[in-house]
């Protein structure tokens, strides 16, 4: 069995659920995953049951603002279930940030979205710094 997955120390400079990001910088896919990641448990599990949510800057790490939003990150049933099958690390469970994060994956969706079709200047810099290595191959 591989290694248990691990949160990322901190949510990354363009994570979605941090408050600091300017709206627009995902694609509009990447934020409708938000609100299938969130909920109560019994909306989780028809969203999404067992998936769980990586950081879109580090596929390796699981997202520090998805895990962090919540109060108790074993309310998320993805992170309970894998968890419990040894997919990640018992870390998470103590996981926490002071990082301003939004408080529901509806709430940072509905922010990402809004200037989507018209990302300000500070968001297309964050958008050039997410898609410059990927472009060079790095």
């Amino acid at each position: 069995m591989s290694e248990p997955a691990c949160v990322r120390k901190t949510p990354c400079a363009s994570c979605p659920y941090r408050r600091g990001v300017p709206s627009g910088v995902w694609a509009a896919s990447e934020y409708a995953k938000l609100e299938k990641y969130d909920g109560e448990i019994y909306e989780q599990v028809g969203n999404q049951a067992g998936g769980l949510f990586f950081c879109h800057s580090d596929n390796q790490d699981l997202c520090a603002g998805w895990v962090g939003h919540r109060k108790d990150p074993v309310d998320l049933l993805a992170l309970r279930l894998a968890l419990s099958d040894g997919r990640v690390d018992l870390s998470a469970i103590d996981y926490r940030t002071d990082v301003p994060l939004f408080e529901s994956g509806k709430a940072a969706a509905a922010h990402g979205i809004a200037d989507i079709r018209n990302p300000s200047t500070e968001a297309q810099k964050v958008i050039e710094k997410i898609t410059r290595p990927r472009r060079l191959g790095n």
